[in-house]
Parts: structure tokens; C-alpha cells; sequence
């Protein structure tokens, strides 16, 4: 009798990847980019050996009728902290939420710049006399004018300000003039003018001020940086603009044009400019000269993303950089078509995502927690696993892999170790060899149920985690043949915490498996 040949070549390979931890890559092509990586990573976080769903947030103050927010911020006063936010011309106490209360008007519906010196908070816009807020020794609050005057100035072109070497800065609408308290330390009286035009060479307007602090290599040196809207930088050291002694141009240098009077923001020693060519740390573009250059970008990884913005958006509002100091995020706020989204960058790891479903005009951190207007809203961020009652929708594409083999493959179970409070609905499946289709979701929201998906090239599980602390694993139907995958991660959710920490594949190789 004969006996029959089996073909073995279908063996069964099981492959573990990890979830991509390195976050979002915009910059690199499909074909070269490593594994860790993203090429869709929205509000799903890249945490050091793990992906987490983003939070939500929930309403804290209802401006429904009373306007659109211009502008929040934070006035910090030993046991008098206040939150204020300026709407339909006039700014408002919010600090308890459930109550607003008028303080004062600023008129002109434009976005509004602050800063505090002292016990002083400044608001200005460019359109009206510019404002302060204080709370005096008796606990009164005080809203008025800012208490400045200078025989060359009128006083509603100031648009921004800030603080450097004990001086209040402000910047002049339209020039190149910045104007300054006449002594340190004071919150009133005299402006002096300080002209750029006399040095600048690419003319334009003057920006935005503010405080370097560098190590230069012998020591600390504290600097005074001027940002024009060509993108011309001005780096001045010395303690007393007065004096010629004691105030020195210690260089100008070019860059490419920064976005918006909120074009600065802190970060770990260094101040990074939202600019045309990405988010470039000032350190990068000073000791260059010229950062046009993606490699030497903050935001490198997400070039493709951020000049796709900056192209079609660069002169809308709501541009903003800002720091969440408990999660460890820098968010930058950016204005699509009639939307917003973020761009989100965890500042331990340098690993980048994206941000939707949070339509934010501005951003504000008020007592070590975070909060932004959106219309009709004022809400605190990271107060909820909703976005205020309404799912949060995660979604991630995983780089393509080859899965240690460049034969053809077939895919047929995918197991993702996941962790999780409750049960939830997740869509787990394959695109192959860079066809990168986008398969919306088939939904039927129920309470109970949440959202269920049922499309034939992927699967639904609903995972029954009984313990937060167990990481559930369960092999899932998938069903694609090819050379290299992309691991496509959905989930549409509320009230649950989602971790991701990576991915069984088991998939067969070799002849016989078409």
C-alpha cells in the first residue's frame, strides 16, 4: 500500500508582538517604519511598556448664556487661588464652577493672553486697554485697568506679556516694540519702550517675550528672548534693560515663523515655539541658527502630521502648547478646519499621539489639574472615563511587520493581552501588505451591551475581566493572507480604563495555505 504524503509546510508559528510603545510616526514610510510604532494613534496613550486609553472630562462651568471663552487663567495667591475664564467681553470667576461670577469687562471678542507678576494677573488682547486682577490683604478682589500709561503707547495695541528679570514685558500690536516696567518689581506706573526695528533685518511684527534659563557651560545665565512673526530671534542677557551696562544683544538668529501670540511654551529647562516647521526647542534653534531642518524638530516623529496642520491652519486660533504636570503630557492645541484636535507627546519617553473628540479653544492648569473651553463649556480634562458621557474612541494602526519571516502568511488568530476594570467591546484585526483599509465601525449602542462591530474581515470579543489587575488574554478569529501586517486596534467606550500591553499572532507560512 502506498503511503500518502503529508505537506507540513502550514505549521502553525506563533509570534508575539509588543503594543506600539514608541507611539505615532508620521515622518517615516510605511515600508521602513519600525514595529513600536504607530501610523494611526488616536487618544490611545504610549506609555513606557504599555498603550492606555486616554481620560475623558466632564463640564465645569456652563457658558451656554453668556458666550464663546476667549481665554482662562490662573491666579495663585496663598488660600486665594482663583480660576477665571473671559467671555462675550467681560471676565468671570469660575473657581467653584456651579457659580460664575462677573468680575469686570475687557471688551473686544478676541483671544485673550495672560501672565502674573507677584500678586498681579494681566490680561491682554490687543483690542482693549489691558486689564488686572488681584485679591488685596483684606481678601477683596479688584478687576480694573492695568495701572500703566506711556506718552508714546496706546494702551488697547498690547497683545501679549510676560516676565523676565523682575520686569513686566509687553508686546505692541503690529511693531517691533516691546515696552517694560520703568524699575524691577514694579505692577504700575511708567513704561519704557524697547525698538527692535533698529536691529531687526526681516521687519515683520514682535510676538512674544520670554525667560531662558541655560546652563552655558561656565554657570547659569538667565536670558531675555524676543520672537518676531518672521521668525527672527533676539537673545538678550543682562538684569536691567536700562542700563548699557548690565543689558546685552547677545545674538539674533533665524528660524521658521512661528504660529500664534501663544507660540511659546515651557519645557524641562528649555522653551519650545510652535512654528511653521514643527514644535522646535528655542536650545535647537539658537545653536543652529536655522532649524528648518525635521531632524532637529521637538516634533520630529510627527513631521508629516504637524506641516499638514501648520500649512492649512497656521492662521487660525487656538494654536497652544501647555504641560500637564501630573500625567506627564505636553499637549499642543491645534485648530483643524472647524475642529480642534492635539497633538500629545509623553514627555518621560519622547513617544507622541494624538488627541480627538476634545474640541478645545484654550487650555489652562489650575491647582494641578487641567481644564479647557470648548464652546458653551468650560471642562476639567482627566475628570472622567467619558467624555462627558459620550464614548471616547480609541483607534490604532500598528507598523507593518514581517513577523520574522518574509514568506507569505496567513493569519488566522490574534490573541491581545489586555487589561481592564469591566467588560468592554474591542475590534481587533489585520490589514495586509499596506492596503490600510478603513473600515468604519457597524455600531449598536446599547448601555449594557456598548458598541458592537461585525464586519467579516475581523472579529468582536467582549472581554469579561472580573479583577482590574488581570491581564486577559483570549485568542480572537482573524482572517488575512500576506507578507507583512498591521495590527488595527478599535475600541469606542465609556466608564473603562483600557491598557494594551501587546499581541499573540499565530499565523502559518509556507506553500498550501491559499
Amino acid at each position: 500500500m502506498r503511503k500518502m504524503n503529508v505537506n507540513r509546510a502550514a505549521k502553525s508559528r506563533d509570534f508575539i508582538l509588543s503594543a506600539p510603545i514608541n507611539g505615532l510616526n508620521a515622518r517615516d514610510s510605511i515600508d521602513a517604519m519600525d514595529p513600536l510604532y504607530a501610523i494611526t494613534m488616536d487618544n490611545y496613550i504610549p506609555l513606557d511598556s504599555k498603550i492606555q486609553l486616554r481620560p475623558g472630562y466632564s463640564k465645569h462651568a456652563n457658558f451656554s448664556e453668556i458666550g464663546d471663552i476667549y481665554g482662562l487663567a490662573a491666579y495663585r495667591k496663598p488660600n486665594n487661588n482663583r480660576f477665571i475664564a473671559i467671555s462675550n467681553g467681560k471676565a468671570y470667576n469660575i473657581t467653584s464652577g456651579a457659580t460664575i461670577t462677573e468680575l469686570g469687562s475687557i471688551s473686544g471678542n478676541v483671544d485673550c493672553q495672560n501672565v502674573q507678576y507677584k500678586d498681579r494677573l494681566f490680561f491682554v488682547n490687543g483690542s482693549d486697554t489691558p486689564k488686572v486682577f488681584y485679591i488685596d490683604d483684606n481678601t477683596q478682589e479688584h478687576f480694573g485697568d492695568w495701572g500703566f500709561s506711556s506718552e508714546n503707547l496706546t494702551a488697547s495695541k498690547i497683545i501679549n506679556a510676560a516676565v523676565s528679570k523682575e520686569f513686566l514685558w509687553f508686546v505692541e500690536r503690529g511693531s517691533l516694540k516691546a515696552w517694560y516696567s520703568a524699575q524691577a518689581g514694579y505692577v504700575s506706573g511708567t513704561l519704557n519702550s524697547f525698538d527692535l526695528s533698529q536691529i531687526s533685518k526681516y521687519g515683520g511684527e514682535l510676538i512674544a517675550i520670554a525667560d531662558w534659563t541655560v546652563d552655558g557651560g561656565q554657570g547659569i545665565d538667565d536670558l531675555t528672548v524676543f520672537v518676531t512673526s518672521e521668525g527672527e530671534i533676539f537673545v538678550y542677557s543682562g538684569s536691567n534693560p536700562n542700563s548699557a551696562s548690565s543689558w546685552e544683544l547677545k545674538g539674533s538668529y533665524k528660524m521658521s515663523k512661528p504660529i500664534g501670540y501663544n507660540c511659546l511654551m515651557p519645557y524641562q529647562g528649555d522653551i519650545v515655539i510652535i512654528s511653521e516647521d514643527g514644535y522646535i526647542p528655542l536650545s535647537r534653534a539658537l545653536s543652529l541658527g536655522a532649524s528648518g531642518q525635521s531632524n532637529y524638530a521637538f516634533s520630529d516623529n510627527i513631521r508629516g502630521l504637524v506641516l499638514d496642520r501648520t500649512s492649512k491652519n497656521k492662521r487660525k486660533t487656538g494654536w497652544q502648547g501647555i504641560i500637564y504636570t501630573k500625567r506627564g503630557y505636553g499637549i499642543f492645541n491645534v485648530p483643524v478646519d472647524n475642529r480642534f484636535e492635539q497633538h500629545v507627546i509623553n514627555v518621560n519617553t519622547g513617544a507622541w499621539c494624538r488627541f480627538t473628540g476634545i474640541n478645545s479653544r484654550c487650555w489652562c492648569e489650575y491647582e494641578g489639574n487641567l481644564y479647557f473651553a470648548a464652546p458653551n463649556y468650560v471642562y476639567k480634562f482627566d475628570d472622567s472615563l467619558s467624555d462627558d458621557g459620550l464614548d471616547i474612541t480609541g483607534h490604532i494602526e500598528q507598523a507593518y511587520n514581517n513577523l520574522g519571516t518574509n514568506a507569505l502568511k496567513r493569519i488566522p488568530l490574534l490573541n491581545p493581552k489586555t487589561k481592564c476594570s469591566n467588560d468592554y467591546n474591542l475590534v481587533i484585526y489585520t490589514n495586509m501588505d499596506y492596503e490600510n483599509q478603513k473600515v468604519d465601525y457597524y455600531t449598536s449602542i446599547s448601555v449594557e451591551s456598548g458598541t458592537k462591530w461585525n464586519i467579516a474581515k475581523w472579529d468582536l470579543a467582549k472581554w469579561s475581566c472580573s479583577k482590574a489587575n488581570i491581564i486577559r488574554s483570549q485568542w480572537i478569529e482573524n482572517s488575512a493572507i500576506g507578507y507583512k501586517a498591521s495590527i488595527v486596534f478599535k475600541t469606542k467606550t465609556k466608564g473603562r480604563l483600557i491598557e494594551w500591553y501587546n499581541t499573540g499572532i499565530r499565523y502559518e507560512v509556507g506553500s498550501g495555505i491559499l
